[in-house]
């Protein structure tokens, strides 16, 4: 078998990522109901298979599908590095999406070792853990890294709405950005899942050789734990959210070295963690 490198197959042609719908509206200043129609986004169950054996079926936006592949296998840890995905083929389905890869042996033994069959929903990354030490996994501690200067932060909160155009026609959708240590908005991913949308951005950022050293992530959602673990996963080194972080989000933040940004909004941000200078 020919190995083509991940990012050189094209992604087939598979769902709109919208729908139009009719829906009834109500408003209060004329106590009266209309028929208008309405933009909404998709939700698509997308399922992973690594080396012929079903791992996880996530419902996601059928959008840049190559790219959370790739971002989800390595943030939850089934690869080291994008090298170690020699395949993938994008099969789309009436009943949804299923994306074959292939991996290394070593990393597809240890995978089997795991025992995980997940069965995730939207925003949900535990369903189908079989012990807490599965749905808590260990995160690295990256090197120390300076806190981004407040005025890239507010920059990039100013710019973020702007590249969500998903978002921006259905109300409905998360989006993840990688920024410049100036704030400026290098790229962004939606997806109708948080997690998804972060996975889909480290792929696509990834595929095309690039490394998260100098910057910062910056994510329309709350800061859970998970995000921060898939962060650290991957060499993040500071996460800025447009909501608030949770405890346990600033604990594995202490622990993985990451500095945590929440409330991320237009004049304001707060500092929930800052890595210290090692001496």
């Amino acid at each position: 078998m020919r190995v083509i490198p991940a990012k050189d197959q094209p992604e087939a042609t598979g769902p709109a990522d919208l729908a139009n719908v009719t829906v009834t509206e109500w408003r209060q200043d004329n106590k009266e109901t209309r028929s208008l129609n309405d933009t909404v986004a998709e939700e698509w169950p997308v399922a992973l298979v690594f080396n012929g054996i079903s791992h996880v079926v996530m419902m996601a936006t059928p959008t840049d599908l190559a790219a959370f592949a790739l971002g989800f296998s390595l943030t939850e840890g089934i690869i080291q590095r994008p090298g170690e995905l020699y395949e993938w083929h994008l099969m789309h389905e009436p009943q949804g999406t299923r994306i074959e890869l292939r991996i290394s042996e070593q990393r597809f033994a240890e995978l089997k070792q795991q025992r995980r069959n997940l069965t995730g929903r939207t925003g949900c990354g535990l369903c189908g853990a079989e012990s807490l030490a599965q749905a808590i996994r260990p995160v690295k501690s990256l090197p120390y890294s300076q806190l981004p200067e407040s005025n890239a932060i507010q920059a990039a909160v100013a710019q973020l709405l702007k590249h969500q155009p998903l978002q921006n026609s259905t109300g409905a959708s998360h989006g993840a950005a990688w920024c410049s240590v100036t704030g400026e908005v290098l790229a962004t991913r939606e997806d109708v899942g948080r997690h998804n949308a972060l996975d889909k951005l480290i792929g696509h950022w990834v595929a095309n050789g690039n490394s998260f050293e100098q910057g910062f992530a910056l994510i329309s959602s709350r800061a859970s734990f998970e995000m921060v673990q898939k962060s650290a996963a991957v060499g993040i080194r500071c996460l800025v959210a447009i909501s608030a972080p949770t405890a346990l989000a600033i604990e594995h933040a202490r622990i993985a070295n990451v500095n945590l940004i929440g409330f991320a909004r237009p004049g304001r941000h707060v500092i929930y963690h800052q890595t210290e200078r090692p001496e």
